[in-house]
């Protein structure tokens, strides 16, 4: 049974993909007019600055991952087809009851400091995650851990070892789970870190640690090192010359944070030789790009989408993940408020309006691109001031004293908090016009000053504070559709805080073996749970939007895929 990837990995996404280039194209980025060449450097644009978290473990934003994509790999990767690939890994084998997973690691791979990657790694990798400390220290990737056996013991602290991970051999490592797991080639493709360096370093100080954070410190197996860095401005990336797949072609990639208004004229120009996610090229400037003879676009469907949140609960900080020890947001628990809201946003107007029609409303978090998608399961919020006001009335939320904005059941004045971060145009666009969507209905809403998105994200982690609303944007894992990361009421990442125990049992009865390895039964349940989150709304998806690329035609080697360009950046090349 070697090499066999799950109906999960075999179910191609629905992409959606177009290309087009004044220079040529092809499904390599560009026509190649001869052999890969050595040496040169490009420069790659993001619009946010990364946190600074450079450890996999640790990272929590997509600019972080930006840089890790090219410094850090898994023992697996997905293809084209997202199948599962070999990476670190050479070879995989289950065994007959589906509860053990032994992977054949490759031989001869060095990490940036040319010391040896070995089965420890990997193990020393997936004990951090499951550490007693690993979730107080910032780290939310529990979901790679929380399957295998003996998890509880160990991260309650009660075991020394983690029983469900083990190197055999110095090339061999052997996972093992509590129950079958229909995802278990998913949740063993974590990105690994390097035992060597953080042996001695206690989990809850990794992330301040020298090598989670600074340039030339932070130690991986990937194509390229991070160098140097100007925070906030500038990263560069080095080719780590003894890479096992081969010495990279280009010499550095240096990433640029940069204004989204100025990517066109950059890339027209020649400084800037790259544009991906997040964000890609401004969707108002994707005519103008298309335009461009020495550019290569393509467009295509996004498997993450932006959505608008509801604080269901608060409570204290110290046990963010803990359902008991909440208090109800009195303001945002009545559905009918949360439907009503649903049809005063103008969600197609933000998509024709700010996204130049490149995206789609969603009803529930599974856009088009997923398998799991099945808008037959879920009720459509179409855009109607005249339901959205039906609805309030309806729910008692009336104007009382005349000044056009509604007071709540009990008479109250009533106003509900929206916050929003930085760094992504489209959707600090969509903050005012939701505001005046809501206002257009009789909700006053208080559209609090955005922070960037590092310190926004903190902020409506944190249960003590006064947030009723806000926008996010989440990708389904390439992997899977499984929804539990934001919405499982103990999960790292349910910033909605939303506690529901027909929401957990469904997700839950959605990874239950056998039943769960058939497709047509994840699908039948995943559609369950799409209607009951369409029907309980904890939070408003407004849309995905598509990916457009853009990179200079010179560029050679780049292989698209459904969830990365960037999985064999070390044969990336120059063409002269």
């Amino acid at each position: 049974m070697k090499n066999k990837t799950w109906f999960l990995s075999m179910m191609s996404f629905g992409l959606v993909l177009s290309a087009c280039s004044g220079g040529g194209d092809s499904e390599e980025g560009g026509e190649s007019s001869g052999e890969p060449q050595e040496g040169g450097s490009i420069t790659a644009a993001m619009y946010s600055a990364p946190e600074g978290q450079f450890n996999p473990i640790f990272y929590s934003d997509a600019y972080e991952a930006n840089i890790l994509d090219f410094t850090h790999e898994a023992l697996v990767a997905q293809d084209e087809n997202l199948e599962f690939i070999p990476e670190l890994a050479s070879d995989w084998e289950f065994n007959d009851d589906q509860t053990e997973l032994t992977y054949t690691l490759e031989e001869g791979v060095t990490w940036h400091d040319g010391e040896a990657f070995t089965a420890d790694d990997v193990v020393f990798t997936y004990e951090s995650i499951a550490d007693p400390e690993y979730i107080n220290a910032g780290g939310l990737r529990i979901d790679y851990v929380n399957k295998l056996a003996g998890f509880e013991e160990y991260s309650s602290g009660e075991a020394d070892t983690l029983e469900g991970v083990e190197a055999v051999d110095e090339n061999t490592v052997k996972f093992t789970f509590a129950e079958p797991n229909p995802t278990a080639l998913y949740n063993t493709s974590f990105m690994i870190i390097p035992e060597h360096v953080f042996a001695d370093i206690p989990v809850d100080e990794m992330p301040e640690a020298g090598a989670s954070l600074n340039a030339g410190e932070v130690i991986g197996t990937g194509p390229f090192q991070l160098s140097e860095l100007q925070e906030g401005e500038q990263y560069l990336l080095a080719k780590h010359e003894e890479y096992w797949g081969g010495e990279p072609n280009l010499d550095n990639i240096q990433w640029q944070v940069m204004d989204q208004e100025i990517i066109p004229g950059l890339l027209e120009n020649g400084d800037v030789d790259l544009i991906k996610d997040p964000g890609g090229v401004p969707k108002g400037d994707v005519e103008s790009v298309e335009q461009m003879e020495n550019i290569t676009m393509f467009e295509q469907q996004d498997l993450g989408y932006q959505l608008l949140g509801f604080k269901h609960n608060r409570g204290p900080d110290d046990s963010l993940t803990d359902p008991d020890s909440w208090e109800p947001n009195e303001k945002v628990q009545d559905v009918e408020l949360r439907q009503a809201i649903a049809h005063a946003i103008n969600r197609q107007g933000m998509i024709d309006g700010l996204l130049y029609g490149h995206g789609e409303v969603l009803n529930a978090p599974f856009p088009e691109a997923s398998w799991a998608f099945n808008p037959d399961s879920v009720t459509n919020y179409e855009y109607n001031e005249d339901t959205a006001n039906q609805i309030l009335d309806d729910a008692g939320y009336e104007d009382t004293n005349g000044d056009g904005m509604r007071e709540n059941p009990d008479g109250e004045a009533f106003t509900l908090n929206l916050d929003y971060p930085t760094g992504n145009l489209i959707r600090e666009r969509s903050a005012p016009i939701i505001e005046e969507n809501l206002e257009a209905v009789g909700l006053d809403v208080n559209l609090n000053n955005p922070r960037e998105a590092a310190a926004h994200f903190e902020h409506i982690e944190s249960n003590s504070n006064d947030v009723d609303m806000y926008l996010a944007g989440w990708s389904l894992a390439s992997g899977d559709p499984d929804p539990s990361g934001i919405h499982k009421s103990d999960a790292a990442y349910n910033y909605l805080r939303w506690n529901s125990e027909e929401s957990d049992q469904l997700i839950e009865e959605a990874m239950q073996a056998p039943d769960a390895f058939e497709l047509e039964y994840r699908e039948q349940k995943y559609g369950e749970w799409a209607q009951l989150f369409s029907d309980e709304l904890p939070e408003v998806p407004l849309y995905a939007e598509n990916n457009v690329f853009a990179h200079n035609s010179a560029l050679q080697g780049i292989v698209r895929k459904p969830h990365t360009i960037v999985d064999n950046s070390h044969e990336w090349y120059l063409e002269q």
